[in-house]
């Protein structure tokens, strides 16, 4: 017999009632009674409020409750769009649900909401669906970081981030040392917002600066993605009980530990990293195979299940990488130093060991808990200077270099053979000087040091996979899901505006073929982030099914558990066997995560965009700005858009600022040409710009062109395009760090 006061079983029996066909609406008190319910109505009402955030309950006029298709109703997340309109993304809909800004109510963005669907489909943008919210359920953010600003009757804060609204209400500032200004950066606390024509109404909750003091911008990132800026008592208490950080490690209860201490045992990360999850060993056996040993961090060891270490870790769910700082998961005692791979001292480890055949392929894979002496750190720098010389017979180290890129090499022509997609971006590093102010921007080139790396994780990731699932253990998995059909074939649209000509990108193969093409098209970058926009994101799931980007059936987080909690859940797995989570634990675990790491990547990408920012606003402050090579990626009736390979940022050449001539836009070609001139402005266009103007409120930079690179012209004083393989383009008819988180 069911039991009527456990909540599980009264929500099944809720939703197989509400799921009738012949059922009519009932209040909280109808449905107890209906069901013979021995739960205090307070605890029913949290379970109605569980199924109505997940979206499988909605409430409607006088508090009664039905399934939301049978109302067309909706739960989702609103994401909004700087112009004021935004999409639902909700789990219960195949495609996004477009609101217009007259129909958002007084939710904000990433507020949980309750969606009316409205009749028919939105014309005019890709005849979407769309709807008007009429219930916020939860607010995403209780706090905002903004300027401070005053008229002779009210103060008000105008927020950063111009997807909220334009102003939130504040009472007079209390009086403090120092004193509220205007201008300052502050936090400020949500109180209400009730009707959609009035302010929203808040409180000075912090001081944070002057807006422009040192320091000020990154700290108003950190508390606008509400990071933790220091670690409880409690949890820093519980490092006295481990050994010093720079000695060696040891654990005397477990006699089982394999001892890889004799074996030629390295690391290569970036040159100013100072945590090392991972540590690699290569042997070229008899049998002509490699066998492959990939040595990953026992923080499991330290951090055990319930500690206040470990609840401050699951609560931070990952390090944070910011332009100037980390922030990260564990104390620096255990991150770099007792836990960090670091060279000439005995560490904990858990270790995958495979052997590799010439086709790329592992077999014999053995997982195990082990202790590792690192003979050598490398940088990514100095071992590609390495794997670049002839192989010194000599060097035992140098040796095994060449023979791990052997190994790594043919590894990835085996994943790329499965279908796995060349996804690897170009990054950008910004150069600070003491005082935190950028006056450089670096490329950083994803070289065969960095793909060695990878390829390893990516194979220990993937036998640890199949283990987990063979054995059945508890354990969160890595998934991403195949892109919707439909933005696939949007993105083929795009595609042929840019004379790159592929067939069904449903096809893992076209898809493919696609991202070799457009890395011979001069405006790549752009398109390449276009297809990363078209795919679902990688998330973390309680099952195993695969990951579409990588084109693997088993899949998971396993080496890098100083920095991502998903990873130290997966060595419990692997290690305790015991006092594992359950399985709802584990499903709030992989939900968990799946935020903080959304929020941790939004974090560093606005990091490192406001220090691009601000280096090309000193640009525009001086008299003689530098000029900087730049692809045209779009041209519109309005301007020209345009990247800057080198610094991986884009902007907008407005069409006012071309004097030269007056410029006629010419839809069917996708260009502006010039009336006496005749000069051409197409994509794929490589010129010379200088900073005009730089909006930080809205984060965007205007370009002048100044010059452009030498081109062939056309009887028509166009430019001879040309496509991959070197012909010429047909004429456009249409009118239209850290690692990666894989």
């Amino acid at each position: 017999m069911p039991d009527e006061t456990n909540p599980q079983s009264a929500k099944k029996k809720i939703l197989n009632l509400v799921g009738r066909s012949n059922y009519q609406p009932l209040t909280i008190s109808e449905l107890s009674t209906k069901l013979k319910l021995k739960l205090p109505e307070t605890a029913l009402a949290e379970i109605l409020k569980e199924l109505e955030l997940a979206g499988e309950l909605a409430r409607i006029r006088h508090d009664r409750w039905v399934k939301p298709e049978d109302a067309q109703l909706i739960t989702g997340v609103l994401h909004f769009n700087q112009k004021g309109f935004g999409f639902l993304i909700s789990d219960h809909s195949e495609e996004d649900i477009y609101i217009a800004a007259g129909d958002t109510g007084t939710a904000l963005h990433q507020d949980v909401v309750v969606v009316r669907l409205k009749a028919g489909k939105k014309k005019g943008r890709g005849d979407r669906t769309s709807g008007t919210v009429i219930r916020v359920l939860k607010r995403r953010r209780t706090t905002f970081i903004g300027t401070l600003q005053s008229t002779s009757r009210f103060h008000y804060v105008i927020p950063d981030d111009s997807r909220y609204p334009e102003n939130i209400y504040v009472p007079k500032p209390p009086p403090q040392q120092p004193p509220y200004e205007d201008g300052d950066k502050v936090v400020v606390k949500f109180i209400n917002w009730d009707n959609p024509h009035n302010m929203l109404e808040g409180e000075l909750f912090e001081r944070l600066g002057k807006a422009g003091d040192p320091g000020v911008d990154i700290l108003s990132i950190i508390r606008k993605h509400e990071l933790p800026d220091q670690f409880p008592s409690e949890a820093l208490a519980q490092l006295a009980d481990f050994p010093e950080p720079g000695g060696n490690a040891h654990d005397p209860t477990d006699t089982k530990r394999r001892d890889f201490r004799q074996d030629l045992i390295i690391t290569i990360d970036p040159a100013t990293a100072r945590d090392f999850d991972d540590a690699i060993h290569v042997k070229k056996l008899d049998s002509g195979r490699w066998e492959v040993g990939v040595h990953i961090a026992d923080v499991a060891h330290y951090v055990r299940p319930g500690s206040h270490l470990d609840r401050e870790a699951r609560a931070r769910g990952n390090s944070v990488y910011l332009v100037d700082q980390v922030i990260p998961m564990l104390p620096e005692e255990l991150s770099n130093g007792l836990c960090s791979l670091n060279p000439h001292v005995d560490r904990l480890t858990f270790s995958v060991i495979a052997e590799v055949n010439q086709h790329g392929e592992w077999t014999k894979p053995r997982v195990t808990r082990s202790i590792i002496h690192s003979k050598k750190r490398f940088s990514y720098e100095e071992a590609l200077d390495l794997l670049k010389q002839k192989v010194d017979p000599n060097d035992p180290i140098h040796s095994m270099l060449h023979e791990a890129w052997q190994a790594a090499s043919s590894l990835r022509a085996a994943r790329m053979k499965k279908g796995s997609l060349d996804l690897d971006m170009p990054e950008v590093k910004v150069i600070l000087d003491e005082q935190n102010r950028p006056v450089s921007i670096k490329k950083v080139e994803h070289d065969i040091s960095h793909q060695l790396i990878e390829e390893f994780m990516l194979m220990a990731n993937e036998v640890v996979a199949v283990y987990l699932t063979r054995k059945k253990l508890p354990a969160v998995f890595r998934a991403h899901e195949p892109p919707d059909p439909a933005k696939l074939e949007a993105y083929r649209e795009l595609l042929k505006l840019h004379h790159v000509k592929v067939g069904n990108l449903e096809n893992k193969k076209e898809v493919q073929k696609a991202l070799r093409l457009i890395q011979e098209v001069p405006e790549a970058y752009a398109l390449k982030v276009g297809f990363l926009r078209s795919m679902k994101k990688a998330d973390y799931r309680t099952k195993c099914i695969g990951h579409y980007g990588l084109g693997k059936n088993f899949y998971t987080h396993f080496t890098s558990p100083i920095r991502r909690y998903a990873d130290l859940v997966v060595h419990r797995a692997l290690a305790d066997r015991v006092d594992l989570p359950s399985p709802e634990q584990l499903k709030q675990i992989a939900v968990h995560i799946s935020e903080t790491e959304r929020n941790a990547s939004e974090a560093e990408i606005e990091s490192i965009k406001l220090k691009k920012l601000q280096f090309f606003q000193e640009q525009a402050n001086t008299d003689q700005p530098t000029p900087f090579s730049a692809i045209i990626i779009d041209v519109q009736n309005y301007g020209i858009f345009v990247e800057l390979p080198d610094a991986l940022m884009s902007g907008l050449v407005h069409i006012s600022s071309l004097t030269d001539d007056f410029y006629d836009y010419e839809e069917r070609e996708q260009c502006i040409r010039g009336r006496k001139s005749k000069k051409v402005f197409s994509m794929g266009d490589v010129v010379e710009v200088v900073v005009d103007r730089i909006d930080m409120i809205r984060q965007q930079i205007d370009f002048k062109i100044v010059g452009m690179q030498k081109r062939k012209s056309s009887s028509k004083g166009g430019r001879a395009h040309s496509r991959p393989g070197g012909k010429p383009r047909p004429k456009n008819k249409s009118s239209q760090s850290r690692r990666k988180r894989r």
